[in-house]
C-alpha cells in the first residue's frame, strides 16, 4: 500500500475553484518510512497544491507505534510522531496538523483506559481530541484493499459501549468507520452513548466490490433509511468523504486516466446532498481521507469536486462544511 501515484494523477490538471475558501481538512493519515511513503513532505505537497488548506486533523492509522513496553501503550508512539510532525509543519509557517485522534481498545477496564487517555494527552502536546476504535467487519468474501478486522457486532458489546461513554465523560470524541450493513449497530451505539460526541467517517462505507458490485442503487435505498435514523441522534456528526476508496467500487483507481472533479460530482453528489440534508451543515464536514482516496484522485480534484457540490448552498453552510464544523467538533482555534 504505497501512495506513489503522482505521475498517474498528473494526467488531470484543473484550475483551483474558489481559491480563497478556507479549508480545515478533518481527516488524513501519515505513515513514516518507505513502506507507505506518505509522510510530512508528501502531505505538504498535497496541502499546498492550490487550495487554501490552513489546518488539518490527523486520524489514527497504526503508524509509528512503540515496539516495546506495555501493549496498551504502544499507540502512544503514533501520538508522539504526530506531535513532532505538527511542530515541524507549524515552523514552516503554512498548513499544519491542529488536532489528533488516537487509538486504544475501548473495551479495556476503565482504569487502564484512563491511563492510555492520559498518556495520549501528555504525548500529544495539546493536540489530542479523541479516539477512533473502528468497527469494520464483513463476512461476504469480498477482497478489500483495506480490510476491516473488528470482531463481530463490536458496537453492541457492553464493554465497548462503556468505553465510548467514558470518552464523553472525559470530554473526548469518538470517531469510527465501518461498512454500510453495520449502520444499524452503529445506531444502537449512538443511542447508548448520548453524551459522547461521535463522528461517523466515510458515509458508513457503502461497499461496491465483490458480492456488492452492481447493487449500488439497492444499497443506496437501504443506506438512506439507516442514515435518517442515525441523524436523529444529535450527538452524531458526519464526515462526508472517503467515497473514492477502491472498496466503494467506483473504479477510479483502475482507470488509465484518473477522474475529473466533474466525474466525481456526477457519481457522488447524491450521497453528499442526502447527508447534508439530514445532518445539516453544522454537523457535516468535508474530509479528504488522504492519502487513501489518493488512490483514485488528486487533492486538487477532490476539493474542486466538493466546491462544485457545495455551490448550491448558502455561504454560511459552505463555511461550516469546509472549516467551521471541524473546528467546532474538534475544538480547534482558527
Amino acid at each position: 500500500m504505497v501512495f506513489n501515484n503522482s505521475e498517474w494523477l498528473s494526467q488531470v490538471t484543473e484550475e483551483i475553484l474558489d481559491p480563497a475558501r478556507e479549508i480545515v481538512d478533518p481527516h488524513h493519515h501519515l505513515w513514516p518510512g518507505p513502506d507507505m511513503a506518505y509522510n510530512v513532505p508528501e502531505l505538504l505537497g498535497d496541502l499546498t497544491s492550490g487550495h487554501n488548506v490552513v489546518q488539518t486533523i490527523f486520524m489514527e492509522c497504526g503508524a509509528a507505534y512503540r515496539k516495546d513496553g506495555p501493549e496498551h501503550l504502544k499507540p502512544i508512539g503514533e501520538t508522539a510522531f504526530i506531535a513532532e510532525a505538527s511542530a515541524k509543519m507549524k515552523a514552516k509557517g503554512g498548513p499544519y496538523i491542529a488536532a489528533f485522534i488516537g487509538h486504544t481498545d475501548l473495551r479495556q477496564p476503565t482504569e487502564t483506559l484512563d491511563d492510555v487517555l492520559d498518556a495520549h494527552v501528555e504525548a500529544a502536546k495539546g493536540l489530542f481530541r479523541g479516539i477512533r476504535h473502528a468497527g469494520p467487519r464483513d463476512s461476504s468474501g469480498a477482497t478489500f484493499r483495506i480490510p476491516g478486522h473488528a470482531p463481530p457486532r463490536l458496537y453492541l458489546e457492553p464493554d465497548f459501549q462503556r468505553g465510548v461513554a467514558h470518552l464523553g465523560e472525559r470530554g473526548f470524541t469518538y470517531d469510527t468507520w465501518h461498512y454500510h450493513h453495520q449502520n444499524r449497530d452503529y445506531l444502537e451505539l449512538a443511542k447508548a452513548c448520548p453524551d459522547t460526541t461521535m463522528i461517523l467517517d466515510h458515509f458508513g462505507t457503502p461497499i461496491g466490490i465483490g458480492p456488492y458490485e452492481g447493487k449500488r442503487d439497492e444499497i443506496f435505498a437501504v443506506w438512506k433509511d439507516d442514515m435518517a435514523a442515525i441523524a436523529e441522534c444529535p450527538n452524531v456528526h458526519a464526515k462526508i468523504g472517503g467515497l473514492a476508496m477502491p472498496d466503494n467500487g467506483f473504479g477510479w483507481d483502475a482507470r488509465d486516466v484518473p477522474p475529473t472533479s466533474d466525474e466525481i460530482v456526477e457519481q457522488h453528489e447524491r450521497w453528499y446532498d442526502y447527508m447534508i440534508g439530514l445532518f445539516g451543515p453544522e454537523r457535516c464536514m468535508f474530509e479528504s481521507n488522504f492519502p487513501v482516496d489518493r488512490w483514485s484522485m488528486s487533492y486538487v480534484v477532490y476539493w474542486n469536486a466538493m466546491k462544485k457540490i457545495a455551490a448550491k448552498y448558502p455561504e454560511a453552510a459552505k463555511a461550516a462544511m469546509f472549516a467551521g464544523t471541524a473546528r467546532k467538533v474538534y475544538d480547534v482555534e482558527a
